[in-house]
């Protein structure tokens, strides 16, 4: 893919949420079917289904590093600790970059309730906001693997 980064923004735009809108952009680093990642990463839109919680883009991200490095089992120590840790350096990033993980306050509104949704939604929030924290979530989430995964032909 050209520019993933771009790709997300261009797949979030069409109505893909932003959880899927990342993660899907990773399909063939992952070996995983964009189907099964789309249906993955839905309830992760809108700050985990519209809690307001952790961003949707950064859990798409999250769910990247897990399906490429995740463990399988209970005895994949090694497995697990790497994901943390790369999960761990993902946020890092993206909170540093952009303040916070939280969708409520990267929106400036909390989704979980009416009042926010219908902000949200009245001010146009998702389709401003949520495309530059789609691409960075990509840029970082680039960064972080690549930091793992050079010299590596695949990721799992």
């Amino acid at each position: 893919m050209e520019n993933r980064a771009e790709e997300a923004v261009s797949r979030f735009m069409r109505g893909y949420n932003c959880a899927q809108a990342v993660s899907s952009v990773f399909a063939g680093d992952t070996g995983v079917p964009e189907e099964v990642i789309f249906r993955a990463a839905t309830g992760f839109g809108g700050g985990v289904g519209h809690t307001g919680g952790a961003c949707g883009a950064a859990s798409g991200a999250v769910l990247v590093i897990g399906l490429s490095f995740g463990s399988t089992g209970p005895d994949e120590k090694e497995a697990k600790d790497l994901t943390y840790a790369l999960t761990r350096e993902f946020i890092t990033r993206f909170a540093q970059r952009f303040g916070t993980v939280s969708c409520t306050e990267l929106l400036g509104c909390d989704l979980s309730t009416d009042e926010g949704l219908a902000r949200a939604r009245e001010q146009n929030l998702t389709r401003t906001l949520c495309p530059r924290y789609v691409r960075g979530a990509v840029e970082i989430l680039e960064e972080v693997l690549a930091s793992v995964t050079s010299g590596r032909p695949t990721m799992r």
